[in-house]
């Protein structure tokens, strides 16, 4: 009875044995294959495409990439709309925007019709050069800007009555001889963020601006003054080069003179002759960021000076004064002759408070004074 009880034991063992090896494993899910990379462009460029043309204007011949406003039919906007070439301006436009685009030229065709152009703004694009065919055809240009471009010298053959030529942060380093000989009419020239060095200027580089009234020469690698500036100049701005000097009775070749500034130069009491900026018309004179230990001699009528971030120590009222200091008993006199400084900046020197009495006695105008 045991064996056989064995036997069929045996037997049950065998067959579940069988059973469970006929059982199928589960398939195995195929591997997913790699994405693909993302193809690059077949010609990649760092410009993004130029703007979808916008509706159709009530001007027929207004280019579709601009746009040409209905109230005012002299004006064609074609600014920030990523364009590579100038489209062909009508001959009815008068003020040009160009601006903010990656225009790198001027075709003749682009302006054949473009003759009563009297403002054209050509900022913030890549141009090298202008097209001397194209400049000689605008007669009527007033105003023309071409900051941030690529030039490389001041463009020669510019129209004859033009009265402002902006062409600050560019790559000049060289100015043409002859160049503004008939600018007569210029009144502001912009120069600044360029790479106008002392070999660039000399007495005749300016020779031709009767009546220009702002100069604007800042941000260059100038060490020097330079000769020949225009003697109706009003406003001069020099600061951000490596001026170190200034020489004697420069500042008196120009009568017109109002606003003078030379902030952050190399300006010490050393290359400062006393009456440098003793200027009967100078109301404002900013020598901020420069070297100086003592305050320069001023004149009586100038109203804004600036001289924060120097080297300065002590201050002498009684010896800066440009007029006699008067008394106690005098302060309330006449104020017609007293100096007429109103404003004075005086912070980031080496100056201790308080404000120096005998100061606040010879400029009795003051209205601000930062210590």
């Amino acid at each position: 009875m045991k064996a056989a009880f064995r036997l069929l034991l045996l037997l049950i063992l065998v067959l579940i044995s069988e059973v469970n090896g006929q059982r199928q494993k589960p398939a195995r899910k195929p591997a997913r294959k790699p994405a693909r990379p993302t193809p690059e462009p077949v010609e990649p460029t760092e410009l993004p495409p130029p703007l979808p043309p916008g509706p159709p204007s009530v001007f027929p011949d207004c280019p579709r990439e601009c746009f040409c406003p209905p109230d005012f039919p002299s004006a064609l906007y074609c600014d920030s709309r990523n364009l590579r070439k100038v489209p062909l301006i009508p001959p009815r436009i008068h003020y040009l925007y160009l601006q903010n685009n990656f225009i790198d030229s001027l075709p003749e065709e682009s302006f054949k019709n473009a003759t009563e152009l009297r403002w054209v703004n050509l900022d913030n694009n890549r141009i090298k050069k202008l097209d001397r065919r194209v400049m000689e055809q605008m007669d009527s240009l007033v105003f023309l800007y071409l900051e941030k471009n690529q030039l490389k010298e001041v463009p020669s053959f510019l129209p004859v009555n033009l009265e402002q030529l902006r062409l600050s942060r560019n790559q000049i380093s060289k100015i043409p001889s002859g160049v503004f000989n008939k600018l007569e009419h210029l009144v502001l020239l912009d120069l600044h963020h360029n790479k106008l060095s002392d070999g660039v200027f000399n007495k005749n580089t300016f020779r031709g601006l009767k009546n220009l009234m702002q100069l604007n020469l800042a941000h260059n690698i100038l060490r020097k003054l330079p000769p020949g500036l225009p003697s109706a100049v009003h406003q001069l701005f020099l600061d951000r080069n490596n001026i170190e000097d200034i020489p004697d009775d420069y500042f008196k070749e120009f009568p017109n003179l109002a606003f003078l500034r030379l902030n952050y130069n190399q300006i010490s009491d050393k290359g400062l002759p006393k009456n440098s900026f003793n200027l009967s018309n100078l109301l404002v004179l900013q020598l901020a960021h420069n070297k100086l230990t003592t305050m320069p001699f001023i004149n009586p009528r100038l109203e804004h000076l600036y001289l924060n971030d120097n080297s300065i120590e002590k201050i002498n009222g009684t010896q800066i004064c440009p007029t006699a200091l008067v008394t106690f008993q005098d302060f309330s006199s006449d104020l017609e002759n007293v100096p007429r400084l109103r404003y004075l900046r005086l912070d980031g020197n080496q100056l201790k408070p308080p404000i120096p009495l005998d100061l606040m006695m010879c400029f009795r105008l003051l209205q601000s004074v930062v210590f």
